[in-house]
């Protein structure tokens, strides 16, 4: 079972990783109003559907005003949106996701799987954020760092600094930088996900670490 994103990302906030100002949408009205609520000069409306690649498919619209908002947001309602992960016939779009712009730095990847051969949760981080796993593996695979969680064990603080330095994150956000993995890392664990996706994790221009996309899924 797959959740939305905006599902996913209170999840996470919960265990304590930084997610932007957002909240959920189901009509244009709504959106204006949300958008004004959540403050700032920039918003990005995203269609909810279960699928990665939103963006290319036309699913993600940065707006700045809450007028563009609440136009993006009729837009997109109703709307097919296809992508490669939904096949030609696509998904229909029946809410929407507003959310505070980020000032982007760096992008991430940060991936958790269960392994089955080994019996392991698996860390999968790449310092190309934005890209699927996928396109990382054929294009970057140089840039993929892999860490093995034994379950009884569970994941220890020196293995989230250690995917944190393997990442290049500068000195002064390390501490911030493993205080979000293992926050990752104890969604997956606590609710028996078998998937937490977090891409791209971003450290902004502010220097703060946020989730800024999310996939969980549960068996």
């Amino acid at each position: 079972m797959d959740i939305h994103e905006y599902q996913a990302k209170k999840i996470l906030s919960n265990f304590g990783v930084t997610i932007p100002r957002g909240g959920i949408v189901y009509s244009p009205e709504n959106a204006e109003n949300k958008a004004r609520e959540i403050g700032g000069s920039k918003w990005v409306v995203k269609a909810q559907i279960h699928s990665g690649a939103r963006g290319k498919a036309g699913g993600i619209i940065v707006c700045e005003t809450p007028l563009e908002v609440a136009q993006a947001t009729d837009k997109l309602l109703g709307k097919k949106l296809v992508t490669n992960q939904t096949g030609p016939q696509g998904k229909i779009v029946n809410r929407i996701y507003i959310e505070e712009a980020t000032e982007i730095e760096k992008e991430l990847y940060l991936g958790l799987v269960f392994d089955r051969s080994s019996e392991s949760i698996m860390v999968v981080a790449s310092t190309e954020g934005g890209m699927s796993v996928e396109e990382i593996s054929k294009e970057k695979p140089e840039t993929i760092i892999r860490s093995k969680i034994e379950v009884a064990v569970g994941m220890q603080n020196f293995q989230a600094r250690e995917l944190a330095f393997g990442l290049g994150i500068e000195p002064d956000l390390i501490r911030r930088a493993s205080d979000t993995i293992i926050g990752c890392y104890k969604a997956f664990s606590e609710l028996d996900a078998t998937m937490v996706e977090v891409n791209p994790l971003v450290i902004s221009k502010q220097k703060q670490i946020l989730a800024l996309d999310c996939k969980m899924s549960f068996d």
